[in-house]
């Protein structure tokens, strides 16, 4: 079974079942949304809430295949650390990869072994690494090591690139993740309290407005 194939048999389905702690998530901006509001405006917007939330933790990315995501993005630099280091004292590709296995196990390892075994069974380098390519998280090194194979270049070389630049990346995600979870945290709020102010701020003063305006 090559990666890609199991990696689409893990993916989730286009509306998948939802845990008790993501309802509960869902649940609670309509909820705050029916408290603040109160009467039939607030069961409005409080509906509208929850469908709104439901339809955002549907589309997200079950946690486990998120997780495993953030392992192998973390796990990386490691790696390919490690696999200069076998490569530095002499180490074929393979020796490498199988220290580099052992060393760091979870699911980068298991890709790594994947591809040590394809290497074994006589599979050209640059098709059993570009097998990775389909994983964003692994498609810098599918590339990386893609083009080694085909162009001759020391690998060791290109591992001690890859390793800068897949700490540099994860820096850079790390910061850009904190500056969003402001803006994740208050979103469902606000397009809950949208209605909200709508039904009790704009309809209101608009109301008052025609009445004058209209009225003799």
């Amino acid at each position: 079974m090559s990666v890609r194939m199991a990696r689409e048999s893990r993916e989730p389905k286009e509306r998948r079942r939802l845990g008790r702690g993501e309802l509960a998530t869902a649940l609670a901006p309509g909820l705050a949304a029916f408290l603040a509001v109160g009467g039939l405006p607030g069961a409005v917007v409080g509906i509208a809430g929850f469908w709104i939330a439901l339809v955002i933790l549907r589309r997200r990315e079950p946690p486990e295949i998120r997780e495993e995501r953030r392992r192998v993005t973390a796990d990386l630099p490691l790696a390919a650390d490690l696999m200069v280091a076998c490569l530095r004292v002499g180490q074929p590709v393979t020796g490498a990869i199988d220290v580099t296995v052992e060393a760091i196990g979870g699911p980068l390892g298991e890709r790594l072994a994947w591809v040590n075994g394809q290497l074994r069974l006589g599979a050209a380098p640059e098709s059993a690494w570009r097998a990775l390519a389909s994983e964003r998280s692994l498609a810098p090194l599918a590339r990386a090591m893609s083009r080694a194979a085909l162009s001759g270049a020391p690998v060791a070389d290109v591992l001690t690139r890859l390793s800068d630049d897949s700490r540099r990346a994860a820096r850079a995600a790390s910061s850009a993740a904190a500056q969003r979870v402001g803006v994740q945290a208050v979103a469902p709020l606000g397009l809950c309290f949208l209605p909200a102010f709508v039904f009790l701020g704009i309809i209101p003063v608009v109301a008052g407005l025609a009445g004058e305006v209209l009225l003799p």
